[in-house]
């Protein structure tokens, strides 16, 4: 994984030595449109080479940071969203069956964005992991597009311009930052795995309930 990244920031300085900030709006993007890449990397490493290292202030770290990392991050979750209203939706609910989504399960997850949608679209960008991810099922959903859009941008605004600050203190150190947060993937990563092991233990018990049942009424 560390080879990875060391790779992934050769491509990311040159990147941003050729196209500068208009690269971490595309990189965002793409992080936000499901692809996976840290933006504890990126924007970190955009604080030291397109502000620390030019001679420019904190605030452009906090601000100009913030603002291209956000519109790269609410660029990219458009893209995500429209692809769980367009293509997911309908897919979950022609096979959601076959993956242990049924109906009833969709319409509980409608309510929940309903009520707590605003919370989840601001407090996911401020969450490794879950901040790449969490568009799709948001469009799958169909969670109000204005209000996604809202609170998306300004929880990426607060997470990538305090990542592009830390990048403007550490400067050529700046990887140190990515080394500090490195072990908060884990726990989020295992609370995602037990939370998917629970739902589907749910779902094969609550179907053998069922089975249980229709036995039950046929033999009488």
């Amino acid at each position: 994984m560390e080879e990875l990244e060391r790779q992934l920031v050769e491509f990311l300085m040159d990147l941003f030595q050729t196209i500068g900030w208009a690269g971490v709006v595309g990189i965002m993007a793409l992080e936000s449109a499901n692809i996976p890449i840290p933006s504890e990397v990126t924007m970190p490493l955009s604080g030291w080479m397109l502000i620390q290292a030019r001679g420019l202030s904190v605030w452009h770290a906090l601000l100009v940071g913030g603002l291209w990392g956000a519109v790269g991050c609410t660029l990219g979750s458009i893209i995500s969203y429209a692809l769980g209203v367009w293509g997911g939706r309908p897919l979950v609910e022609r096979y959601g069956k076959y993956i242990l989504v049924s109906a009833e399960d969709l319409e509980k997850a409608d309510r929940w964005f309903a009520r707590w949608g605003d919370y989840a679209a601001f407090i996911s960008r401020l969450l490794p992991i879950v901040r790449t991810f969490i568009s799709f099922p948001a469009g799958v959903v169909r969670m109000r597009l204005v209000r996604f859009v809202f609170f998306s941008f300004v929880g990426s605004f607060i997470w990538c311009g305090l990542l592009a600050l830390g990048g403007y203190y550490l400067g050529e150190h700046w990887e140190e930052l990515r080394a500090i947060m490195r072990p908060f993937d884990i726990p989020i990563a295992i609370a995602l795995l037990v939370g998917f092991a629970y739902y589907v233990y749910r779902h094969v018990r609550r179907g053998r309930k069922r089975t249980i049942l229709v036995d039950g009424e046929g033999e009488a």
